[in-house]
């Protein structure tokens, strides 16, 4: 296309508008003799200047339209501006419903009907009735069709714009989930990995005198669970490499790993009883991470809330679509927390875990003393969780 041709696309739709009546009116001043022209003018005026507002008022204008096309009958003045008349029934059906077009249609038909018996030729009516009612049928389709693109390319743009917005929510609803994700496995890496910290420190501290070898092996064991908690909090937040050494020492926490865990516990003062029952290389890495996230966040909040001398017990078992997880111990009943005391993260972040795999999570005090932890997590066919 050419510079002049893009700026015309440009230009108002009132100049398009203003062009049809323009061109008739010039039509009339150059052919038409000077004693037929004011009555010429005056009849091209009313009929094609209304169609300088047909966008704004559709029906308004066909009614101003049809009104002169029936004085220009009345006065028996032909004009080649009665074609404002398929124009402004174009408009109507472009703009308003099937009741507005039928009506409109039905009003242009009359007038074809009338113009043909007053001026078609003698024994040559049914030739110029079918071409003027063909003209005007085609402008009511055309119009119709421009309504219903309208409407159509409306609708594309509607739900363009819903499934946008849907996208926005999703991906605001996916960071969420993923930052409740984060801070879900933040608190169970750093709240397990600091207690058993803290309780081998003072192990340490407490027997630095007594038994230097015992001392030696706590602050080694230390060192060990802050590795471990590195490893795991770069891995949670995803930027460990694969081809970093700590990615092959440190697999993903899973059921095999829960005898390192249960000994770690041991070492940090709670003696802790792993029981597996059933093969687990059919559960998925995800539901085997829930597992171990599960019973370490039971086993520190045992070491955390019970006294010297508290023994723990896990039990897994596991079958062809669910993963039982048992943990107790013979602690006494933790005392109310006060009035005020914000809750912990603890034992709704489990549950949110346990919810993940179709699974509700009992925890509370046992009738014969202590404390446990219970929940199911529901696999399907294949090994994946049921969410």
């Amino acid at each position: 296309m050419t510079a002049a041709g893009r700026r015309g696309l440009r230009l108002p739709p009132v100049v398009w508008d203003a062009l049809l009546p323009a061109l008739l009116l010039l039509n009339v001043l150059t052919t038409y003799a000077p004693q037929d022209l004011p009555v010429a003018v005056a009849l091209t005026a009313a009929l094609a200047l209304p169609l300088l507002w047909r966008r704004r008022a559709p029906f308004t204008v066909f009614g101003a339209v049809t009104a002169a096309a029936l004085v220009q009958w009345l006065m028996d003045v032909q004009l080649p501006a009665d074609i404002a008349l398929l124009v402004a029934l174009y408009t109507v059906a472009a703009h308003s419903g099937r009741r507005g077009t039928l009506l409109a249609g039905a009003v242009v038909e009359a007038g074809v009907l009338l113009a043909c018996l007053r001026w078609a030729p003698e024994g040559a009516f049914p030739t110029p009735f079918v071409a003027l009612t063909a003209t005007a049928v085609a402008a009511a389709v055309l119009g119709v069709n421009v309504r219903t693109t309208r409407a159509y390319l409306a609708a594309l743009e509607e739900r363009a714009e819903r499934l946008e917005h849907e996208r926005e929510q999703q991906a605001r609803l996916a960071v969420a989930e993923e930052r409740t994700r984060i801070t879900r496995e933040m608190h169970d890496i750093v709240t397990h990995n600091l207690s058993v910290m803290v309780a081998l420190t003072d192990a340490a501290v407490y027997a630095q005198h007594r038994s230097p070898a015992k001392t030696t092996a706590a602050m080694l064991q230390i060192s060990e669970t802050g590795r471990q908690a590195l490893t795991d909090m770069r891995r949670s937040l995803g930027i460990l490499r694969t081809d970093e050494p700590d990615a092959e020492l440190h697999p993903l926490p899973g059921i095999a790993q829960l005898d390192a865990l249960a000994d770690q516990m041991c070492a940090a003062g709670l003696p802790t009883r792993l029981e597996v029952h059933g093969a687990h290389g059919h559960v998925p890495a995800t539901a085997q991470l829930t597992v171990y996230r599960l019973v370490q966040e039971a086993l520190t909040n045992a070491l955390k809330h019970t006294p010297t001398g508290t023994r723990a017990t896990v039990r897994i078992r596991c079958s062809a679509g669910t993963v039982t997880v048992d943990v107790t111990d013979n602690g006494p009943r933790p005392p109310r927390p006060a009035a005020g005391t914000p809750a912990g993260h603890g034992i709704p972040g489990m549950r949110e875990r346990s919810a993940a795999y179709g699974g509700t999570l009992e925890a509370g005090p046992l009738p014969g003393g202590g404390w446990g932890v219970r929940t199911r997590l529901v696999l399907d066919s294949s090994g994946a969780a049921s969410a």
